[in-house]
């Protein structure tokens, strides 16, 4: 993958127009190339695999294999590029799938190029490609309900998984976990936790290693699987 090259990019999407469209926004970018493109999930993985893009754009509804098994089979390979997914409505379950498949973000297929840029921008650098707010509009809309007469039970056997989950992290650390799963930004979280700003990526930064995690995403969804932040019926 490249260094400090232009971003190499990797298109995966059925409808030939719609790639079409992305490459000739991508290509006019001084910063940004096309290396290659396929239409459908498993050609895209193969794709992916030959030329070692450093972003894939990766659409979910596709023939042969869907965007979310090609995303987890991109993410399982020896140093993966970013995977941002395409989705035509917002709130796409499937769009949710490809997050805990691995991808660093979700973008919608009308999105406009400026929009589009400033999310591979954003992946590329390792965050995410969505507002926070965003995704936990998602998680709050697409976690699992269990039915009423075995919820007391789940709830007891989450709690202790929660709690040997988040052990390696300090209080500050798990404050800091849930202010990003309740969609707070980095200088949000600073005003309300009474900390600079870098100290707050610093936090961020240890709990990502300290949990194994991925980007900012997973650090929301694991906010919400562990129960620091509330599920829609918890209020």
């Amino acid at each position: 993958m490249s260094g400090d090259g232009p971003v190499r990019l990797f298109l995966v999407d059925d409808q030939e127009l719609v790639r079409a469209g992305f490459r000739m926004v991508l290509d006019a970018q001084p910063d940004m190339t096309v290396v290659g493109e396929a239409g459908d999930g498993l050609a895209g993985v193969e794709g992916v695999a030959a030329t070692r893009p450093d972003v894939v754009l990766m659409d979910i509804r596709m023939p042969r294999l869907d965007g979310v098994e090609a995303t987890r089979r991109i993410q399982e390979t020896e140093d993966p590029p970013k995977v941002l997914v395409l989705t035509t409505f917002d709130l796409d379950e499937y769009a949710f799938a490809a997050l805990k498949a691995g991808a660093a973000g979700f973008l919608l297929k009308d999105a406009g190029p400026a929009e589009l840029l400033a999310a591979i921008k954003a992946v590329h650098a390792g965050d995410a490609a969505m507002a926070p707010s965003t995704t936990r509009r998602m998680l709050e809309r697409f976690v699992p309900q269990l039915p009423d007469g075995e919820l007391e039970m789940a709830q007891a056997a989450e709690r202790r998984a929660a709690a040997a989950r988040l052990a390696p992290l300090t209080d500050r650390e798990r404050e800091v976990l849930e202010a990003v799963g309740r969609g707070l930004t980095n200088s949000e979280i600073a005003a309300e936790l009474y900390l600079a700003e870098a100290t707050v990526k610093t936090h961020i930064g240890r709990v990502l290693h300290k949990l194994d995690l991925r980007d900012r995403v997973q650090m929301v969804i694991t906010a919400y699987e562990t129960g620091l932040v509330g599920r829609p019926d918890q209020g």
